[in-house]
């Protein structure tokens, strides 16, 4: 399994509703047989950029199609990982945003990469397996 970050599923909905595939719908089509998921703070940033949209309703329901994503619900082991990633950060004098660290978290708890198009926001995350699809 990968997971799949925030910025991948925007460029794969921008490519959809385009209809033109691009680095994010090739990289689906090249890894069609292995299974993908998600963080919910990845479907929460997800929800507040519909809600932001000219046309949220419509943007609500693109978001509904990628239900083939298994969305991974925090649960009593992401304090400990959270709380870990983060101190040890901090002590190399690292930061991250919030939401990314969360999205991180996820990704270290369920042992998989995490798939993005924004490499930098994650490299300095202790333990986390990185890939681009740019």
């Amino acid at each position: 399994m990968t997971h799949l970050d925030t910025s991948f599923l925007v460029d794969l909905l921008r490519e959809q509703q385009r209809r033109t595939p691009g680095p994010a719908s090739e990289w689906l089509e090249t890894h069609a047989d292995e299974s993908v998921g998600a963080s919910v703070f990845v479907a929460c940033e997800l929800e507040a950029g519909a809600g932001r949209a000219a046309h949220p309703d419509g943007e609500r329901r693109r978001l509904r199609e990628l239900a083939s994503i298994t969305i991974a619900y925090p649960d009593d082991r992401y304090a400990p990982v959270h709380g870990d990633t983060l101190a040890r950060m901090l002590l190399r004098g690292r930061s991250i945003a919030t939401m990314d660290l969360l999205i991180a978290t996820t990704a270290l708890v369920e042992s998989v990469p995490l798939l993005t198009g924004n490499r930098r926001h994650f490299e300095h995350v202790p333990d986390l397996r990185v890939i681009s699809y740019k």
